[in-house]
């Protein structure tokens, strides 16, 4: 094996590693509980159905936190990071008080 070969080999096997790993934390980040006091100051609910209208009049249902411009997943993630939960997941069809529409 040439030296170039095996530099190349050795360098995508820890891009691998590396990506690998960083699934694996994403997969295993602790989901937000609608109790956690930063939750309950945005009104976080983990389905945007359950949200409390009284309190937050100009939501609506189709306001989802995977629709948010927020939201770091993919759309259809059912849970994704949200910048405003830290190391956090949100639930996708989830909602808060913070979410602004993606643009």
């Amino acid at each position: 094996m040439s030296q170039s070969t095996r530099r190349t080999f050795l360098m995508q096997v820890a891009v691998a590693g590396t990506a690998l790993a960083a699934s694996q934390a994403q997969a295993q980040a602790a989901k937000l509980d609608e109790k956690d006091p930063q939750a309950v100051a945005l009104g976080y609910v983990a389905d945007t159905k359950k949200a409390d209208t009284k309190k937050f009049p100009k939501h609506s249902n189709d306001q989802k936190c995977s629709n948010c411009a927020l939201y770091q997943g993919k759309p259809t993630d059912a849970w994704g990071g949200c910048p405003l939960f830290g190391a956090k997941q949100v639930a996708g069809p989830g909602w808060c008080s913070a979410w602004a529409k993606k643009a």
